[in-house]
């Protein structure tokens, strides 16, 4: 098979939480564990630092890669989920894993993956770490998929674990309570490994520092600490808090003195965030008369941010193009969204997406108003096409609807 061909085997073959939801989820780490053996324990020879989170995970692991590479350290980052192709989730030094290698990994393990019936994300995880390990990385940084104690991820012992907030989302899975999702993000602790908290809740700190003395780690709550504010490329308000959380990690790490950074390096990472790692989809500009924003946020913890700082821009109108997955506690998140906006309504093309009728009729029970389109596309051509020069568009809803615009 070519690359295309084994892409679309694994989508295809393979269970998929982007694509299908809740019955790809696997609640235990025994297929991994599996898995690292048949390859030989990649992640024994990797240094790592590990990131969980309900938002902001994605935007800190590639900050610290941004910063380690301007060190010049080899760095590998993997993350999830990919917005255009599958390779976006796996880099060195910015660079997607090569196409020959996913074609080669996955031909050699085919047998392997199908006997043991893996998921989509256990496999990808495996090559990720055999990647980095055949690469001989100077150090990887590692994105937790959902939750953290049964992540697939969770096979490393890293340097550091790193967990940017609580919110309440994946609820199914993780529990229905911040202390119960924050008990689940509080697995990738490990023994006498130090862990930085990004932000934290009364109930969110307990579970934290419970574990932390459990695990007899150092625990660092990084939103008490007075840290320099660098500016960065990435211009969402959120970025705010994961700026702490990466000075934070990076002091860390600084004081195990394996990878030392220096200020300068620092500076240079956060302003080159983008240009080093490839990151999109975070406040994205992507037109300027009107205003075009592109955001990923999809939950109620992400979007109250994210809307605040809509709502402060400058505009005649407001155009929001909006779709979400199936899953989605609409009850949490629409009420976040003005009402003086002009709606879009679209329906992400993956199989969890949510109707677009559906979508507009919840909407229209918090005063959300606006129009039905059967494609992403069709709907931001839509706004493009009603917007004036003084005029804004967001969209957003979902990782998927920022996608396919993209």
């Amino acid at each position: 098979m070519d690359y295309r061909q084994t892409v679309d085997w694994m989508f295809r073959q393979l269970p998929m939480y982007q694509h299908q939801g809740a019955s790809a989820y696997k609640a235990d780490l025994a297929n991994t564990i599996l898995l690292s053996a048949h390859l030989g324990f990649p992640e024994r020879n990797l240094k790592c630092i590990h990131v969980a989170g309900t938002n902001g995970k994605g935007s800190t692991s590639h900050l610290l890669a941004s910063v380690f590479q301007e060190a010049g350290y080899k760095t590998g980052l993997y993350t999830s989920p990919h917005l255009k192709d599958f390779r976006e989730r796996i880099k060195i030094n910015g660079i997607e894993i090569p196409e020959s290698f996913v074609v080669d990994f996955i031909a050699a393990n085919r047998t392997f993956f199908e006997s043991h019936s893996l998921s989509f994300f256990e496999m990808t995880v495996g090559l990720a770490l055999d990647y980095f390990k055949k690469e001989q990385t100077d150090i990887a940084i590692i994105e937790v998929g959902m939750g953290g104690r049964l992540d697939s991820t969770n096979i490393i012992t890293p340097m550091v674990s790193v967990i940017t907030n609580i919110g309440l989302d994946h609820m199914q899975f993780l529990g229905d309570s911040i202390p119960k999702i924050a008990s689940e993000k509080a697995g990738i602790i490990k023994h006498n490994i130090p862990v930085v908290i990004g932000e934290y809740t009364s109930e969110s700190r307990a579970v934290f520092t419970g574990k932390a003395k459990e695990m007899q780690s150092d625990i660092y709550f990084a939103s008490d600490a007075i840290m320099k504010d660098y500016p960065s490329a990435l211009l969402g308000d959120y970025q705010k808090h994961n700026k702490k959380t990466v000075l934070q990690t990076l002091e860390v790490v600084n004081g195990i003195g394996d990878f030392p950074v220096s200020e300068e390096q620092i500076k240079k990472g956060f302003i080159n965030v983008i240009a080093n790692t490839g990151l999109q989809g975070r406040w994205q500009q992507l037109g300027e008369k009107p205003l075009i924003i592109a955001d990923t946020a999809h939950n109620s913890h992400g979007l109250e941010i994210v809307m605040q700082q809509v709502l402060r821009q400058q505009y005649q109108r407001l155009h929001i193009v909006m779709g979400v997955v199936n899953d989605k506690d609409l009850d949490s998140v629409l009420p976040l969204f003005p009402k003086t906006a002009v709606y879009y309504f679209t329906k992400p093309n993956i199989p969890r997406g949510l109707d677009a009728g559906v979508l507009q009729v919840a909407a229209s029970k918090f005063g959300l108003i606006g129009n039905v389109y059967h494609s992403v596309q069709g709907a931001y051509e839509a706004a493009l096409h009603a917007a004036d020069p003084e005029d804004f568009i967001y969209i957003g809803g979902s990782t998927f609807v920022v996608a396919e615009i993209l």
